[in-house]
């Protein structure tokens, strides 16, 4: 990504597999920049998934590593860092499919997204009325289960337990996966809201590019690993080649070749 600003995520040439086998990333350099929304776009397959776990530390949960290259969150080197410092340093991901404790209520759920900072219990609640202040919805239903929330309350509860902890960087995986049009224009303004009025830097990993475009300043498209066109959101979602690859109108030509993308 291209100006002055300080990238607050930065991946150079990060190369990443599973059980020292399977290859998930071939070489991915990419920045988020303070204060800015960032797409991640691409099918199913294409590393999306991958490169968050790779810098929020998830990574080896699943049996994979970054095997080259390096990443740092603002400024530090942090590849191999444990999940819970990352947490504690700010940089948080929502997982791809709402995960919650469906046996604990929304509230209860939004409150195990601070326990690691050991708030006093006024600090707590000035947390959850900033949470209840972003998600209205939430606070209606604070003390519902949140396995019998629909699956909008579910994603608001997941991204709301993320904030919780203050973080500087949040990663958020599929926001919009199974969910309704309204419920994903609603999420998607908040977000944009949490951008624009906090300090909370995003990247979005995202199948559906337009509507991840229309919000993002600034995007990268991985393609079987690799970053294949990247730009900002803007231009990318004037590009012939993305709209027409999303939109399942491939040209007889990008079909021949193999090709989605061409260079940028």
């Amino acid at each position: 990504m291209t100006g002055e600003q300080t990238p607050i995520l930065s991946l150079r040439a990060v190369q990443a597999a599973y059980d020292g086998i399977i290859v998930g990333l071939r070489g991915v350099t990419l920045e988020v920049t303070a204060d800015r929304i960032v797409a991640l776009l691409g099918g199913n397959g294409a590393g999306k998934t991958t490169t968050l776990k790779a810098a929020s530390g998830l990574l080896r949960a699943e049996g994979g590593e970054v095997t080259e290259g390096g990443i740092e969150y603002r400024g530090q080197s942090i590849v191999g860092t444990p999940a819970r410092d990352l947490v504690r340093a700010g940089l948080v991901q929502v997982l791809e499919g709402r995960h919650c404790f469906p046996q604990l209520t929304i509230e209860e759920n939004l409150i195990t997204g601070a326990l690691f900072q050991s708030p006093s219990r006024r600090r707590l609640l000035e947390q959850l009325e900033r949470v209840y202040q972003w998600f209205p919805q939430l606070k209606k239903k604070r003390a519902a289960l949140a396995g019998y929330a629909s699956g909008g309350e579910q994603q608001m509860t997941a991204i709301g337990r993320a904030l919780m902890g203050t973080p500087k960087l949040v990663l958020l995986d599929e926001p919009s996966m199974g969910l309704a049009p309204l419920v994903v224009a609603e999420i998607f303004e908040i977000i944009r809201t949490l951008n624009r009025d906090t300090d909370v830097s995003f990247l979005l990993a995202e199948q559906n590019a337009m509507l991840a475009l229309r919000y993002a300043d600034y995007g990268y498209v991985l393609e079987n690993g690799c970053v294949a066109a990247q730009g900002n959101a803007s231009e990318l979602s004037q590009r012939d080649d993305i709209r027409n690859l999303y939109l399942g109108e491939l040209s007889e030509t990008t079909q021949r070749n193999g090709k989605h993308f061409r260079a940028a």
